[in-house]
């Protein structure tokens, strides 16, 4: 399980160094895609493969809407390899769709990490923390999940 919060540098190279809690789950092979809210998904192979791959990939290729989704997780995705130093290669098309520069976010979400940009992050944690969080359980609530 992925939880917590922590601040790191990409380095001049586009190599990212993940917080060496996170590396021994995470395991040698991860799959990087463009995540929701402009955010850069970070997900162990067999995480990707089981959830977001199997999902997606699912969907009624006949439905705009599903083409649309597939192309949006597929299209940006790279697979890549933790180095012995803990560091990843994050492509230039999914640092520039985050807008990623040298300080970055990386949140534990479960099952795989998101990279944020750090003034994004601050902004969607103000809005989180504004009353949306709130709004979201009670809606979930409502629906009884």
């Amino acid at each position: 399980m992925f939880i917590g919060t922590y601040e790191h540098t990409i380095d001049d190279k586009s190599r990212l160094t993940l917080p060496v809690r996170f590396r021994a789950e995470l395991g040698t092979a991860v799959v990087l895609s463009r995540g929701l809210d402009g955010v850069v998904a970070v997900y162990p192979r067999g995480a990707w493969t089981d959830g977001v791959q199997t999902r997606i990939a699912a969907l009624d290729p006949l439905s705009r809407r599903a083409r649309e989704l597939q192309r949006f997780f597929f299209a940006g995705a790279s697979e890549a390899t933790v180095d012995s130093q803990g560091r990843i290669l994050v492509p230039g098309a999914l640092t520039a769709y985050a807008s990623l520069e040298r300080e970055v976010v990386v949140t534990g979400m479960n099952d795989h990490l998101e990279l944020w940009n750090p003034t994004s992050w601050s902004e969607h944690m103000e809005a989180v923390e504004g009353g949306s969080a709130e709004d979201a359980a009670e809606h979930l609530a409502d629906l009884g999940l």
